[in-house]
């Protein structure tokens, strides 16, 4: 016997993504809450490129939203693609979190024009789509590129609208680099076939 903890069936690894992705969402929506009833006090986390001080808000920008429109826009997609992507795993999801946020906000605060001031989880749902749009491909995983498919044909001409430098208003830049490190990331983390033991009967 294996002194290990039993592995967790797909309905308890489902549960537990769907509260993950849940609870993000509403964590977004009373930022928003607080965020307007301060006077919209919260807007400063976002990134201003290229000041040394703004490193500290590249993680927190991407919990931080322009109104309630702008939360609204980003929570059926995190909803979502957060729930897709936490059904391989919490832990790796984190680490895909994470990575995608660092790098996107590093990012952004790298080549956004100046005078902006960048926030909102675009960046990470754009990581989001990359990872599931070819990780399926990468692990040669039949289900996964279904799903990698489905995702494309229902947000692919979204994330192409929102990759365009002709949008006003809209951070090209910080979904160019999230679509970049989702694809990355999906190589990084991609699974490898357990190696065969030869057992003996």
């Amino acid at each position: 016997m294996s002194g290990s903890e039993p592995a967790w069936s797909r309905g308890d690894r489902a549960k537990a993504a769907a509260k993950l992705v849940v609870g993000w969402v509403a964590l977004l929506w009373l930022l928003e809450v607080v965020d307007v009833v301060s006077g919209h006090a919260l807007d400063s986390l976002g990134i201003m490129p290229r000041r040394a001080s703004e490193l500290v808000d590249i993680v927190p920008a991407a919990f931080i939203h322009f109104g309630f429109a702008h939360v609204a826009a980003n929570s059926v997609p995190l909803l979502v693609m957060g729930f897709l992507a936490a059904l391989g795993g919490l832990r790796r999801f984190a680490v895909l979190c994470l990575v995608i946020i660092v790098a996107d906000g590093f990012g952004v605060w790298l080549v956004a024009p100046d005078h902006t001031n960048t926030a909102g989880a675009s960046g990470l749902i754009f990581g989001l789509f990359g990872f599931l749009l070819v990780s399926g491909f990468v692990e040669r995983r039949p289900l996964g590129v279904v799903v990698g498919l489905l995702i494309g044909a229902v947000w692919g001409t979204s994330i192409l609208l929102g990759l365009s430098p002709l949008q006003t208003g809209v951070s090209w830049q910080a979904h160019l680099i999230g679509l970049a490190t989702g694809v990355a990331t999906a190589f990084w983390f991609r699974r490898r076939p357990a190696e065969v033991r030869a057992i003996q009967g």
